[in-house]
């Protein structure tokens, strides 16, 4: 049932596709708990989208809370920063959760969690000045991509960028620390969407989420009606309870009825999209100074002994923060990284949590019964859902094929992998990895 609130805006458009599914939002309501340090914190040098940094400590050296230990001169790119205070104990190649493996380094706490004495809120007075902020903050996109924030702001003043979309739409099932960051810290996400609307001089301010979070949208509300002068410009918006309302694009022509046409940027359309907890983390950092060092996670699943909304050092390892949870309470089929939609599956629990990943997810076979395999039956239902205007059944038929030239006209570099196509098909066809390999493919031919 929708709950009717006063300054909310419907959607401008819905969008097409999309799936329904089942939300298994129960841990929204259960506050987040911060995990202690653990013994040591193990920090991938890249953990954004774009260049890795280069380690700028050696073994041996002390560090402190929100000391840089990683860095480059390279534009896309973001500094890595000291989670915990202690002894760097290695630097060298790790695995991490996507499978592959990268640089990192590894501190040993030593239980004191001090911060660096240079760590002061940033001098702003100007855009130059604000997005080398952004930078220096360690800032990606904590809603999943890992892009950079200073690369996603830093376009031209010139460009025709008018809108600023704060993302509360969380829509992929079992992830709850969003909706919490709405409940817990509504002031702090109005406050970052201020400044960056201030900064960088966006025409209109749009805080988006999903009709299934009232009391979000009731928690900011009551903020905008107290402190009218300082947040009365910034909009609210009831979004529809679809999967993926979250994503860039859906979500751009939800909130304006612009559409980000294939190759495109969201700047392209004149948006530039931010994750909630982005937002509230940057009103944060302009007013201490302290970079990001730590992020919440979803601890859920039926296979979790004790699930949990948990705020964890960046770097620490995946089966650690499961034993604070109790560990399993039944044999685990499956655990995920991230969500049961775009999460990574993993092989090994012995990999560090990073600024990206938002839900560490473990399922028993009974909670993930699999769709029987069969041939494709030409219904058309992927397509249906393809939020993107895809056709994932030609695709899939070009993959075997091969055919980077099909693949292009049939572009699947525009694939966001949101897993609509999989979870619609009747027949269980694993149209995700098509996806994914059929861009190998054609990115492989690219570099050739």
């Amino acid at each position: 049932m929708t709950v009717n609130i006063p300054g909310v805006l419907p959607p401008f458009c819905k969008g097409r596709g999309g799936v329904r599914t089942e939300h298994h939002k129960d841990m929204a309501k259960q506050a987040v708990e911060r995990m202690p340090a653990p013994d040591e914190v193990v920090l991938p040098l890249s953990m954004h989208i774009g260049a890795p940094c280069a380690p700028t400590v050696a073994v041996g050296d002390s560090v402190k809370i929100g000391q840089i230990i990683g860095d480059t001169d390279k534009f896309v790119s973001a500094p890595i920063h000291a989670s915990v205070s202690g002894t760097v104990k290695a630097i060298g190649p790790v695995k991490v959760a996507n499978g592959s493996t990268v640089n990192a380094v590894t501190i040993a706490s030593d239980g004191k969690m001090e911060l660096f004495e240079e760590i002061a809120p940033p001098v702003v007075t100007d855009r130059a000045s604000f997005l080398a902020a952004v930078r220096a903050s360690g800032l990606v996109g904590l809603g999943g991509a890992g892009f950079p924030a200073h690369v996603k702001l830093a376009f031209k003043e010139d460009a025709g960028v008018d809108t600023l979309i704060i993302n509360g739409a969380e829509c992929e099932p079992y992830i709850t620390v969003d909706h919490r960051e709405m409940l817990d810290r509504p002031e702090e996400i109005l406050a970052g969407a201020a400044a960056v609307k201030k900064q960088l001089g966006f025409r209109r301010a749009v805080v988006a989420v999903e009709e299934n979070k009232p009391d979000a949208l009731a928690s900011f509300q009551a903020v905008i009606q107290a402190e009218p002068e300082a947040y009365g410009d910034i909009e609210l918006m009831r979004l529809p309870s679809s999967y993926p309302q979250g994503a860039e694009k859906v979500l751009i022509q939800s909130v304006t009825g612009r559409r980000v046409p294939p190759g495109k940027l969201p700047a392209d359309v004149g948006c530039v999209v931010m994750n909630v907890q982005s937002a509230s983390f940057l009103a944060r950092y302009l007013r201490t100074g302290k970079p990001l060092v730590s992020r919440s996670l979803t601890i859920a699943g039926d296979a979790v002994a004790t699930p949990k909304n948990l705020r964890v050092p960046i770097g620490s390892m995946l089966d650690g923060i499961l034993d604070y949870c109790g560990g399993f309470s039944k044999t685990p089929y499956k655990v995920l990284s991230g969500g049961p939609m775009m999460g990574i599956a993993l092989a090994d629990l012995h990999v560090p949590a990073v600024k990206s990943g938002n839900a560490l997810l473990a399922f028993s076979a009974e909670a993930l019964p699999e769709k029987p395999f069969g041939a494709c039956i030409r219904c058309g239902r992927c397509a249906e859902a393809c939020p993107l205007h895809l056709e994932p059944c030609r695709i899939e038929k070009q993959v075997k094929l091969k055919s980077v030239e099909g693949l292009q006209k049939t572009n699947v570099l525009v694939c966001m992998e949101c897993g609509c196509c999989a979870y619609s098909c009747p027949a269980g066809r694993p149209l995700v990895q098509s996806m994914r390999l059929g861009k190998a493919i054609v990115m492989e031919a690219m570099k050739r």
